[in-house]
């Protein structure tokens, strides 16, 4: 049977009830158990490897919704909006500007290709919501294919004028092979774009997004290079695709440093589109890809420079920072690990300004390359930041509700309500939406 080392409460894959789950330790293994009186047992792999997920832990205190939006009545996840029982404020708050989209992946969290996409008074109605249940928190516009909007940019600016200063652009990149378009996004304030990027060969992009795309992508970058707009690589990692050449592309941001700012990496997640039911061969965990990068990278990376957030909850994602000096990293990771409890509120203020201050960049020249005052040289350190992170949303079968309740990364419903990014996207065995609508 193995060990019990934790207790949490979960769904049922097929009616998503809440039910019981418990965190089971075989070996080096951590299984999520849970039954369902009605449709039985369900096991699933949630940590394999080291670190020890025991301690792999930073204890946090509570910090609350100032203004929830919805009241508690069916308890956690089927109150989401946010209710006054969730313990983490919104770091990122995710607005989907369309349902259209010019690729079909095998992978896809929102399940796009639908026509349908809110009118720009109604986005302005999400930014006024936003504001009110958080403040001046980070923006992200997303969709479907957000550069299939027309009025992108009028979105963009409007977000700004309503009191948002950073603004990120979650994209496939397609469209930003148009230097000109680039340019106009540039000149909305534009801050930074979050750009799927899944590997350094084109058998990657033709498995999971259908074609060849890795020219397209090389292009897109360079013309954010041009208009200084601060890049986040982000790649699905998915078993026996590409967990292979995960290093290859942390190598090739580090090369490209300033422009890019960093790699993300998010295990493959079971909700939205995905091509079969998950067994545990087709999952890779937070430790899994640790290891990965730092076999693949032959020691350049190392296991000491990975620490828990300081967000969201320990078990979703991790983190290590890097200043580059002369083509060198020099690990600037806090690793804080098993630490004393920290205030939730004072990790999500944190956590907005690291990621407006990193994954924008500031652009600054001496004329001769020297550095002319103390200021200048601080914003070539800055500018020289590069990080390499990941989140592990969860899905149905491994949804963790204490997880969820800590979560910093809210989606904006159609009723204008926050919902916790893995609630908002939560998925049935059957296709079933707990909040999407169809």
């Amino acid at each position: 049977m193995g060990e019990l080392i934790g207790s949490t409460k979960s769904v049922c894959p097929v009616c998503l009830k809440t039910i019981k789950a418990y965190k089971i330790k075989k070996d080096k293994y951590i299984y999520l158990h849970k039954k369902c009186k009605e449709h039985g047992k369900f096991q699933t792999i949630i940590w394999r490897g080291s670190p020890d997920y025991k301690n792999w832990k930073r204890p946090k205190t509570p910090a609350h919704p100032k203004h929830p939006f919805t009241e508690i009545s069916k308890g956690c996840p089927h109150d989401c909006g946010l209710c006054s029982d969730h313990r983490q404020h919104t770091c990122t708050a995710l607005i989907e500007i369309t349902q259209k989209c010019n690729l079909s992946c095998k992978f896809c969290f929102a399940d796009a290709g639908k026509n349908s996409e809110p009118d720009i008074e109604t986005i302005k109605y999400y930014y006024q919501r936003i504001m009110k249940a958080s403040g001046n928190c980070n923006i992200q516009l997303s969709g479907g294919e957000p550069t299939l909007r027309e009025d992108l940019d009028e979105i963009i600016k409007l977000g700004h004028d309503m009191g948002f200063s950073f603004i990120q652009l979650n994209t496939n990149g397609l469209k930003l092979k148009d230097l000109d378009y680039v340019k106009k996004l540039k000149h909305a304030g534009l801050n930074s774009v979050f750009l799927q990027f899944d590997g350094m060969n084109d058998t990657i992009y033709s498995n999971l997004r259908g074609k060849e795309l890795l020219k397209d992508k090389l292009v897109a970058i360079e013309n954010l290079r041009k208009m200084n707009i601060g890049i986040i690589l982000v790649c699905t990692v998915v078993p026996r695709v590409n967990d292979y050449n995960i290093y290859e592309i942390v190598k090739f941001g580090i090369e490209n440093i300033p422009a890019v700012r960093g790699v993300h990496f998010q295990p493959v997640s079971y909700f939205g589109r995905i091509p079969d039911i998950p067994k545990d061969n087709d999952r890779i965990t937070l430790p899994e890809i640790m290891d990965k990068i730092c076999k693949q990278s032959k020691g350049i990376i190392k296991t000491k420079d990975f620490s828990p957030p300081g967000c969201e909850n320990a078990f979703c994602s991790f983190h290590a920072n890097y200043i580059e000096v002369d083509g060198n990293l020099i690990s600037v990771s806090s690793n804080k690990c098993g630490c004393k409890e920290e205030k939730g509120e004072d990790g999500s203020m944190k956590a907005k300004a690291f990621v407006k201050r990193n994954w924008s960049i500031e652009k600054s020249k001496s004329e001769d390359g020297k550095y002319k005052s103390f200021d200048n040289l601080a914003k070539k350190i800055r500018n020289n930041f590069f990080s390499i992170s990941a989140m592990a949303f969860q899905d149905v079968w491994n949804l963790d509700i204490q997880r969820l309740m800590d979560c910093c990364i809210h989606v904006v419903s159609n009723e204008g309500n926050l919902i916790p990014f893995c609630a908002y996207n939560l998925t049935s065995k059957d296709g079933k939406n707990l909040y999407r609508e169809d």
